[in-house]
């Protein structure tokens, strides 16, 4: 299946609502990128919020995924 880039949180909102999947994750992530983007963020804003301490995700995901998150901002360049 097929997953639509978000552009927006209202778009991210309904993706969430999808099975998970690689698919849909890598959907996600290039909408955050997207999304920053157009709001003038940094990459260094962006990571610094991925990074930030939450009750989700521990440190060690979240690490992986700022990585991640690397990769694909410096593949949409």
């Amino acid at each position: 299946m097929n997953y639509p880039i978000p552009k927006s949180l209202t778009e991210m909102i309904t993706l969430s609502q999808q099975p998970v999947s690689e698919e849909l994750v890598a959907s996600a992530i290039a909408g955050v990128i997207q999304i920053a983007r157009s709001q003038h963020l940094s990459l260094e804003d962006l990571k610094a919020e991925v990074l930030a301490d939450d009750c989700l995700l521990s440190l060690e995901q979240r690490l992986w995924l700022s990585e991640l998150v690397v990769l694909a901002w410096n593949g949409f360049s």
